[in-house]
């Protein structure tokens, strides 16, 4: 079953490709009552920013048919602490469970110091760069909105890590492509997509936005429609490795990814409805695959870039 499941990616050496999103499984600790984290292709850790964040305030997460919607901002207990104290206890009680870690920052300064100081971490194997936050020097644009300054960003945080970059993606944009090429010219190794779209409900009763920050990031089984649309446009064009995201819950959702062009998928919102999904994926995906006549994920990412070449 190992073979079967096994996907190589840059820094990345995954027994199976299943692991859960950022922002959806804390720092680890909080699943691993529920299940031995070791079965996992790896983890997505929570945010990290130079310094501690409180967060947007409350309420910071409503929920939608078929997703939610969550304005967490990026909470977080800062780079020092998840550096000396969250990684090194996540290295002692699972030390072969390689660590993807998410860096975000309000400046191109802050996110190399992060990428900097995270990416020597024993086992943070990957840095998942979270681009869809606001440029203060470009007056609020969104890192992941222009690809100049995606690709500005991306180079910066490439000459300081030493572990290999994959861009997070944001769909909040009017060509999702040009973003991805402008940070592979920059020298991304990876990408991961999709980040969550901008949505909002509003409360019938107050008449205003269920949301104190009005707005939030829609998640879940609505977006993947979305999500597999970009991931296949994305893949046309780009040669890098994608991990795929977005609205995934069942087996058939995480081949469906792979068929899209992806070579490993992140779980998020479903990690909420069911904390066990993860784990329960990992079990029914070789069964799937014998149904569909898969013979390996290898086999599968190789056919469908063959078919993309067609």
């Amino acid at each position: 079953m190992t073979s079967k499941l096994r996907v190589q990616l840059p820094g990345l050496d995954l027994k199976n490709p299943i692991m859960p999103a950022s922002g959806c499984f804390g720092f680890g600790k909080e699943y691993a009552q529920y299940y031995d984290l070791n079965c996992l292709g790896a983890v997505m850790i929570k945010a990290a920013t130079l310094d501690p964040r409180m967060g947007n305030p409350m309420p910071r997460v409503a929920e939608t048919p078929s997703g939610m919607l969550n304005a967490i901002g990026l909470q977080n207990p800062g780079l020092a602490k998840i550096t000396s104290d969250i990684l090194p206890t996540l290295a002692s009680s699972h030390p072969d469970l390689p660590i993807i870690a998410n860096v975000a920052g309000s400046t191109l300064d802050e996110y190399v110091a992060v990428c900097q100081s995270i990416s020597q971490a024993p086992n943070v194997q990957a840095i998942e760069l979270n681009i869809s936050c606001p440029n203060v020097k470009q007056g609020g644009i969104a890192f992941g909105t222009d690809p100049d300054v995606a690709y500005e960003l991306t180079k910066a945080v490439k000459a300081v890590s030493s572990v290999p970059i994959y861009v997070k993606l944001s769909p909040n944009v009017t060509d999702i492509v040009s973003i991805a090429l402008a940070c592979g010219k920059a020298g991304a190794d990876g990408l991961t997509m999709i980040n969550t779209l901008l949505g909002m409900r509003i409360d019938l009763k107050t008449r205003m936005p269920i949301l104190a920050n009005q707005t939030g990031g829609l998640s879940g089984p609505a977006i993947k429609p979305i999500a597999i649309r970009m991931i296949r446009q994305v893949s046309q064009v780009c040669d890098l490795p994608i991990i795929g995201m977005g609205g995934v819950g069942t087996v058939d959702d995480v081949l469906e990814m792979f068929m899209a062009g992806a070579s490993a998928v992140a779980i998020g919102t479903a990690n909420f409805t069911d904390p066990w999904i993860c784990q329960k994926l990992i079990e029914q995906l070789p069964n799937r695959m014998q149904e569909l006549g898969i013979s390996s994920l290898d086999e599968l990412i190789a056919e469908t870039k063959a078919r993309r070449n067609q």
